[in-house]
């Protein structure tokens, strides 16, 4: 799925979103304000939504919601290079640059106005199909980071900060459902530390 959206020009936005499971909204909503790519942080201050055709900024949706993120090193290069791209869009439109009125938003339309979630997901939809890949939703990009996250160990509570969970039972939820590998993974490490001349 990187690799398939390796170049475009919504690249960062998919690999925020896979790397720390920000829900649409809260990645639309994200302002240059919220980041801080030298310490490798954002910051979850908001939501992004269509409502009657408007674009409205949103309180997060639970309390823990927002949030604080330390960035893999990967999504900052992509944090980076989507800002130089960004840059470069803007001197191309001049004057007609609406970021501003917008809070300068980090993924934002060439004209530095919201980028609808419609959008977005059919870009992904489009992305996914020109590299063969099965159908998904943009909400499996969060649902993936979170199995993500269980397959490689991060503990539940964690995993609950990070994607801005209001209860540990909605990640657990999604940890139950990460596979029969790990629990094969799980059953040989009690093997080895219960009967370690077995």
């Amino acid at each position: 799925m990187l690799n398939a959206v390796k170049g475009d020009r919504l690249e960062a936005l998919f690999t925020v979103a896979l790397a720390v499971g920000l829900r649409q909204s809260e990645a639309l909503g994200l302002r240059w304000s919220d980041v801080d790519l030298d310490s490798a942080t954002l910051s979850v201050q908001r939501g992004l939504q269509r409502v009657d055709g408007l674009y409205v900024f949103m309180e997060p949706k639970t309390q823990r919601s927002r949030r604080t993120l330390t960035l893999p090193r990967p999504v900052v290069a992509a944090l980076r290079e989507h800002r130089s791209r960004q840059a470069a869009e803007r001197l191309l439109v001049g004057t007609a640059w609406q970021g501003e009125k917008w809070g300068h938003l980090v993924f934002a339309n060439e004209a530095g106005e919201p980028l609808s979630g419609f959008h977005a997901s059919r870009r992904f939809h489009a992305l996914l199909r020109l590299a063969g890949l099965p159908t998904m939703r943009y909400h499996d990009l969060r649902h993936g980071a979170a199995s993500l996250m269980a397959a490689q160990g991060v503990p539940a509570r964690v995993a609950m900060e990070i994607l801005g969970h209001a209860e540990i039972s909605t990640t657990l939820n999604i940890y139950t459902h990460v596979g029969s590998e790990l629990q094969k993974d799980a059953a040989e490490r009690m093997a080895a530390s219960l009967w370690a001349d077995a």
